[in-house]
């Protein structure tokens, strides 16, 4: 079992710590600040292997609209049937496409074109708002990966102690998750997100899906409405961090969810402390155990309200049933995925899969 090993160095940066976006004198920088908007056309491939006969496949699509990303149009080609669909829960859009046996050489190619902008919230501005009874219920909801009680309701009861307000509470469990959970690259694909077994273990090491949906767990645990956004990164990082950015040509293994809080002086809000423990593990060729290194600190303080618009959110659906499947419910939906009679093909394996997803940036 594992341990966490840079929970004492985090915790010995006090500085950081007690005001977490205090300035660093050679901290790099990355600040993302609401600007213009960026249009990206999206390109997801499937060529489809039938060598055990018909074949269904669902493509995620953008499906989300907001002051932060602009999903404006999806358009497909294949040789397939393929009909627009969705969840029947949280409206995530898929494409859905069958394939017959005696398709030769069968393939879909899903276009989706939106529109995104980086995001940071002014924490000098205060605009009390409130969620009706149901939305606020429904984003405060255990699901399979992420229940509320037990072990995910003692570990956030610890991690907020005599914390009061919701925003107290939050920055305490950003903390919390940053200085215990740790980024593991072995892990495959995003992680599957299994919050329980994470903690039952000890083991919080994980990739996007696991440590967010740690995040998301804790603070729905101590009442605080809060839920994952799936998507995949789009480009370079425009901060110089490898470690956040997308190679345009090949997104393959791009996929990256990100967390929304809702504050009720703020609304929602955005949060990533995946991609803190991803910058401290990844971005240089030695682990970085402290969140005052001059890399991490200025991402610690930015994703702590703020993400960057080099990325696309899908949706926002946990628990997924794809329609006319004959196999059990997603934990979540953010790549391709595709069943034949032999089962469910392996969505965190793009070669063996078959399938590529590339984006290019258009002009204003």
């Amino acid at each position: 079992m594992q341990t966490r090993r840079h929970f004492l160095q985090f915790a010995a940066a006090s500085g950081v710590i007690a005001s977490p976006f205090a300035a660093l004198a050679q901290e790099r920088k990355f600040a993302p600040q609401p600007g213009d908007w960026r249009t990206f056309e999206v390109t997801t491939r499937v060529d489809v292997n039938l060598s055990q006969g018909a074949t269904r496949v669902w493509l995620p699509m953008p499906s989300l609209d907001s002051d932060w990303q602009r999903s404006l149009e999806n358009t497909f080609k294949s040789n397939g049937q393929a009909s627009r669909t969705t969840d029947g829960r949280e409206g995530a859009g898929i494409l859905q496409v069958d394939f017959d046996a005696s398709n030769t050489q069968p393939y879909v190619e899903l276009t989706s074109r939106v529109q995104t902008r980086s995001r940071a919230v002014d924490w000098s501005r205060k605009t009390p708002t409130a969620l009706a009874a149901d939305t606020r219920a429904y984003w405060l909801r255990p699901t399979a990966l992420i229940p509320t009680d037990g072990i995910v309701r003692d570990t956030a009861r610890k991690a907020v102690g005599d914390a009061r307000t919701d925003e107290e509470k939050v920055h305490r469990i950003y903390e919390w998750v940053i200085g215990n959970a740790w980024r593991e690259p072995t892990v495959r694909g995003c992680g599957e997100g299994d919050i329980k077994t994470m903690l039952e273990t000890g083991n919080l090491g994980g990739k996007c899906a696991d440590i967010n949906a740690l995040f998301v767990g804790l603070c729905r645990a101590e009442g605080i409405p809060a839920r994952d956004v799936y998507g995949v990164r789009l480009a370079p990082s425009a901060f110089g961090y490898k470690a956040l950015s997308g190679n345009s040509a090949s997104l393959k293994g791009s996929q990256h969810c990100r967390a929304e809080v809702f504050l009720q002086a703020h609304g929602w809000t955005a949060m990533d402390p995946a991609d803190v423990a991803k910058v401290m593990r990844e971005e240089t060729p030695t682990w970085i155990k402290s969140v005052s290194d001059p890399l991490v600190a200025p991402v610690y303080k930015g994703l702590y309200g703020g993400w960057e618009g080099n990325w696309v959110g899908f949706n926002m659906a946990h628990d997924v049933a794809l329609p006319g499947s004959r196999l059990g419910k997603l934990g979540f939906l953010m790549y391709p995925v595709a069943e034949d009679q032999q089962g469910r093909y392996d969505s965190y394996d793009p070669d063996g899969f078959k399938y590529q997803i590339t984006a290019k940036e258009l002009a204003a």
